[in-house]
């Protein structure tokens, strides 16, 4: 426990912490994918009994304000309480602050009009309803470049009509609603639309190596479909900077939670490092466990200030993007080292898939969603070189 965290956030640490290892870790065992595939993460009853739990301990939906049911902490607070979260899989889905719905509320919450606010946030932070966020697109749609995106909204007598295919759309099966990323005369614009409107239509569950979001990721498709204007949400053509608001605190607080369950896989490792015995000795003894120890505390450490530090960042009401690619490509590639470290530590039992197999796989997509690190790493690079340029001025040739 950080001494430096104030008296009641280091309390809500620790009831936190206690909460999943006394609550949640024991009901891990009725969420195992089945041989073969075909499951799309926890039940929509299994959840609604976690966030009950969740509820009575006084922990639900930490990041919300109180105006919503919420906590009401800032980013820092957040990333205090949701690393704990993360030390199991179903944690933040308990405390209602696992993704697609975390981003979505703290978006709403910034942008969505009061009647907006209502229909579509407070049933959400209750936990009433899941929901997804539609951008994604199969190639040559938007991915990592949302300028490429194709579906279109078209104004329509009495609102808009979409047209479109999205793809890997987490959440999809399931959800109340979608807030859903279009093209309108070439600038993009945000829509929510209620499941069940016609011509929404959720295709398929496609079958990934995670499986910890309720309703998986989908396939979805919108022909003729007639969202009225008061479901715009915020201003028309201002989809992509709306989805920053969204994008950026959404990178860190996936950050927060894969670095809890990388906290948890090294405790595993060495709970057995501890206990296990080879050439005369303690695992834990050899330097070469030593040492794939020492190198998972400092990729845990470093990828913990580094949270610290864009969460101050965003805290401050400064834009984060930067800071958010940074701390993106570095977390995402050291949870996956610690996991990877630990299966190594633990020999034969590490690569059974329960658990720190499946934490490999479930871990794995995040070098891939919310931008690949390839491209954040191409982003990293030119605003650096900006800065630069703006230090010294353009070179002289």
């Amino acid at each position: 426990m950080d001494p430096s965290l104030s008296p009641e956030l280091r309390e809500l640490q620790q009831r936190t912490r206690e909460f999943i290892d006394d609550v949640v870790v024991p009901l891990e065992a009725r969420d195992t994918p089945r041989p073969g595939g075909g499951h799309h993460g926890p039940s929509d009853d299994f959840r609604v009994e976690l966030q009950d739990a969740a509820k009575a301990a006084g922990l639900f939906a930490p990041h919300i304000g109180h105006e919503f049911g919420g906590l009401g902490l800032d980013v820092a607070g957040q990333a205090v309480v949701f690393e704990q979260a993360g030390r199991s899989l179903l944690g933040p889905l308990a405390l209602n602050c696992a993704a697609p719905d975390e981003g979505n509320m703290a978006m709403l919450e910034k942008i969505a009009t009061p009647d907006q606010a209502e229909r579509f946030l407070r049933p959400l932070a209750a936990g009433d309803v899941r929901s997804c966020f539609a951008m994604t697109e199969q190639s040559p749609g938007a991915g990592s470049d949302p300028s490429m995106l194709r579906t279109t909204a078209t104004r329509v007598d009495g609102g808009w009509a979409l047209n479109g295919e999205k793809w890997f759309i987490t959440g999809g099966v399931g959800a109340a609603f979608a807030i859903v990323m279009a093209m309108t005369d070439g600038r993009a614009t945000m829509f929510l639309v209620d499941a069940g409107t016609p011509g929404f239509v959720v295709e398929e569950a496609i079958d990934t190596i995670d499986h910890i979001s309720p309703g998986g990721h989908a396939r979805i498709t919108f022909t003729d479909c007639v969202v009225p204007e008061d479901q715009v949400l915020g201003a028309v053509g201002e989809g992509f900077r709306y989805a920053q608001v969204r994008l950026a605190p959404a990178r860190l607080t996936h950050c927060m939670r894969w670095l809890g369950l990388a906290t948890r896989a090294l405790d595993i490792a060495m709970d057995r490092a501890a206990t296990r015995e080879a050439f005369g000795s303690r695992l834990a003894d050899l330097g070469l466990a030593q040492r794939l120890i020492a190198d998972c505390v400092i990729d845990i450490e470093t990828s913990r200030a580094i949270i610290a530090r864009t969460a101050a960042v965003l805290d401050s009401g400064a834009e984060g993007g930067l800071a958010s690619s940074i701390a993106k490509v570095h977390v995402s590639e050291a949870t996956y080292r610690v996991i990877d470290s630990a299966i190594q530590l633990c020999g034969s039992d590490g690569i059974t898939v329960e658990p720190l197999g499946r934490y490999l796989a479930e871990v794995r997509p995040f070098r891939i969603y919310d931008g690949s690190n390839e491209t954040h790493r191409w982003s990293i690079a030119r605003k650096a070189v900006k800065a630069r340029t703006r230090e010294t001025g353009p070179a002289v040739r």
